[in-house]
């Protein structure tokens, strides 16, 4: 007979609410008194918090209360003050299941992960937002792709670009298949960031729909896809046809950023990519 070493998840979740609700400064959230002999909040406070039985809250941290609603579990998480990270990991030790995302729209990109772009130079990359505005961008991408500094805001998302500037569409050789490609993918996108019940998601799709026919149609299938990986070719005013081999990364902790890298497909491509760049 063998016995597991792994406690069940209800004693962990028991655990882990005790060691959170250990680390709050009781006196800070208005339950100081002299008589406290213990850091932190007492049970029934942390339930006044979260507006829910002190019992079942007490035999949440005892093991034995269910499995908690994930309403409750978020109730908890604020009441416990927990960050994202925290809250995430509360929901998978009490429902085996991160929560829902909730979506909060970008205000940019932190110094560290613009270093991390500009020393992919001279390979072209990016940040783009759930809803597909570039926030971010290296040396390499202003050159390849697209000025983005010179932009106004509203001119650098990725899917008026495709759908409303005719340059952008005559750089794409193989359009129709951009085109349907990002309208499956942006449609994944949101939906997976939360933000398909924003309305600037809302606004923008009724905008493109008014003005692209093609968007329109492609929008109306109700197609979805992931960016993943795959090769993009352009037809560059300068350096003339290029293609690159294209690789998309989730940023940890930010469900709506993610990073597209152009990674330039042959030595010759490269090779042209380097003299836009050292041109700037």
């Amino acid at each position: 007979m063998t016995t597991s070493l792994t406690p069940p998840a209800e004693a962990r979740l028991g655990a882990y609410l005790r060691d959170r609700r250990g680390r709050l400064d009781a006196s800070a959230l208005g339950f100081g008194g002299p008589r406290r002999r213990t850091p932190g909040l007492r049970r029934e406070e942390v339930a006044q918090r979260a507006n829910i039985s002190a019992t079942w809250y007490t035999w949440l941290e005892q093991g034995r209360g269910g499995a908690p609603s994930g309403d409750v579990l978020d109730r908890i998480a604020r009441a416990l003050l927990l960050t994202d990270i925290e809250r995430e990991h509360l929901f998978l030790l009490g429902l085996g299941r991160p929560p829902e995302v909730r979506y909060r729209r970008s205000e940019g990109v932190t110094p560290r992960l613009q270093r991390v772009l500009d020393a992919l130079d001279p390979i072209p990359a990016m940040i783009k937002t759930a809803t597909w505005d570039v926030v971010a961008w290296n040396r390499a991408a202003t050159v390849v792709l697209a000025d983005y500094a010179a932009l106004p805001l509203e001119e650098r998302n990725i899917l008026r670009r495709i759908f409303l500037d005719p340059a952008v569409r005559a750089a794409n050789p193989d359009w129709d298949g951009v085109a349907r490609f990002v309208t499956a993918a942006f449609r994944a996108d949101v939906a997976r960031a939360g933000a398909d019940g924003d309305p600037a998601v809302a606004a923008l799709v009724e905008e493109l729909r008014a003005r692209s026919p093609e968007f329109s149609r492609l929008w109306a299938d109700n197609d979805v896809s992931h960016y993943g990986e795959g090769l993009k070719r352009l037809r560059h005013p300068t350096a003339g046809p290029l293609a690159f081999e294209y690789s998309a990364f989730a940023v940890d902790g930010r469900p709506d950023l993610g990073m597209i890298v152009y990674n330039p497909a042959t030595a010759e491509d490269a090779a042209r990519v380097r003299a836009l760049v050292e041109a700037l």
